[in-house]
């Protein structure tokens, strides 16, 4: 969808509907500027995603998409990941 300039991920839907309200401002939806998409190859999306991201390769585009596409799935295997208790090994003489 774009990018973030903070370094945490905001999960977005781009299938969910924005709610419509009643009150309409004079100047909502002018002046709106989008850039361009980025034009990637292969080694540029490898180059680009995070250690929780795929790059998916098919024969007419490259996709980029998390490994756990639920939000609350991720933040459970991210949390399991940080507690997860240290093994420890003993090496005997």
């Amino acid at each position: 969808m774009g990018e973030n300039a903070r370094p945490k991920d905001l999960p977005v839907n781009p299938c969910k509907a924005k709610h419509l309200t009643n009150i309409r401002s004079q100047g909502e939806g002018k002046g709106i500027q989008l850039e361009a998409p980025l034009k990637m190859s292969l080694e540029r999306a490898i180059e680009y995603i995070d250690s929780d991201e795929y790059v998916e390769a098919t024969p007419k585009s490259l996709r980029l998409r998390k490994r756990i596409l639920d939000a609350t799935a991720r933040k459970r295997a991210a949390a399991n990941l940080f507690s997860a208790p240290a093994i420890k090994t003993a090496i005997a003489v």
